[in-house]
C-alpha cells in the first residue's frame, strides 16, 4: 500500500516581521517579483499562513517592508565625522548599488510616494543639502531634483541590468557592439554620438552617476552663490 508523501517538518522557532521580511527579500533577489506569494513564504519559512499574516497584512504590505529593510541601512543624517559633500556622495552611491542589486525595490519606491523607505531617503537627502549650506528656501527643489535623479538613474540602470542578464549578453559584447553602431551613424548629423562611441567600451555606469551628482550639486552651490551675492532688492 503507497504511503501519502511526507510533509515538510513546520518550524519551531517563532516567527518575527524580520524573519518573514528578510526570508522575502531573499526571494525577490533569487527570482524577481513575481516569485514572491505568501505560498512560497510558507513553504520557505516552514509555516502556515496564519504565522505570515499575523506579522504582515498582504503581499503589498511584504514588498513595501522588504522594501524599507532594504533602503534603511543606506539612507543616514549628516556624519560629523564627514564633509557634507562626500556624505552626500556615499548615500547617493550606496542607493545607486542597492536599486542595482534589488532592482524590485526601485519599482516599489516608484509606486508609493509616502512609504517611509522614499520619505527616509528624501530625508537624508535634505538634511545633507542643509549640511552644505543650501538655504532653508531652495532645499525642497533641490532634494527633489536629486532624489528624482538617483531613483531615475538608479532605476534604469537596474532595467539595462535586467535586460541583459534576460538576453544572456555579455556586457562588454553589447557595449562593443553599440559602439560599432555608433560609429557606422552619418558623423555630420551625429557628431556627438561618434565622439562619444569612441568612449563606449570603457563606459563606467557607477561613475556616470556620479559625475551627475557632482554636476548637480555644483549647480545647486552655483545659484545659491549668486542668490547670496545679488543686491536686495
Amino acid at each position: 500500500m503507497a504511503t501519502k508523501a511526507q510533509r515538510a517538518p513546520r518550524r519551531t522557532e517563532a516567527l518575527s516581521r524580520d524573519v518573514i521580511v528578510q526570508a522575502a527579500a531573499e526571494i525577490l533577489d533569487a527570482e524577481g517579483e513575481d516569485a514572491l506569494t505568501l505560498r512560497a513564504l510558507t513553504v520557505r519559512l516552514a509555516t502556515g499562513y496564519g504565522a505570515i499574516y499575523h506579522h504582515v497584512a498582504d503581499r503589498d504590505d511584504l514588498l513595501a517592508a522588504a522594501t524599507d529593510h532594504v533602503i534603511a541601512r543606506i539612507v543616514t543624517g549628516p556624519d560629523a565625522g564627514a564633509g557634507p559633500r562626500p556624505a552626500l556622495r556615499a548615500v547617493a552611491c550606496g542607493l545607486f548599488d542597492a536599486i542595482v542589486a534589488h532592482p524590485w525595490a526601485g519599482a516599489q519606491l516608484n509606486r508609493d510616494p509616502l512609504r517611509p523607505a522614499l520619505l527616509d531617503i528624501y530625508e537624508s537627502i535634505s538634511q545633507h543639502l542643509q549640511a552644505l549650506g543650501v538655504p532653508q528656501r531652495a532645499l525642497p527643489d533641490s532634494a527633489g531634483v536629486l532624489v528624482n535623479y538617483i531613483l531615475g538613474v538608479a532605476g534604469q540602470n537596474a532595467a539595462n541590468a535586467r535586460a541583459l542578464a534576460s538576453s544572456k549578453m555579455d556586457r562588454s559584447a553589447f557595449l562593443a557592439a553599440a559602439a560599432e553602431r555608433w560609429a557606422q551613424l552619418d558623423p555630420a548629423r551625429y557628431p556627438s554620438v561618434h565622439k562619444a562611441g569612441t568612449q563606449l567600451p570603457g563606459h563606467d555606469d557607477r561613475e556616470q552617476f556620479l559625475a551627475g551628482i557632482d554636476l548637480i550639486l555644483a549647480g545647486i552651490e552655483t545659484v545659491n552663490c549668486a542668490a547670496k551675492d545679488s543686491p536686495a532688492r
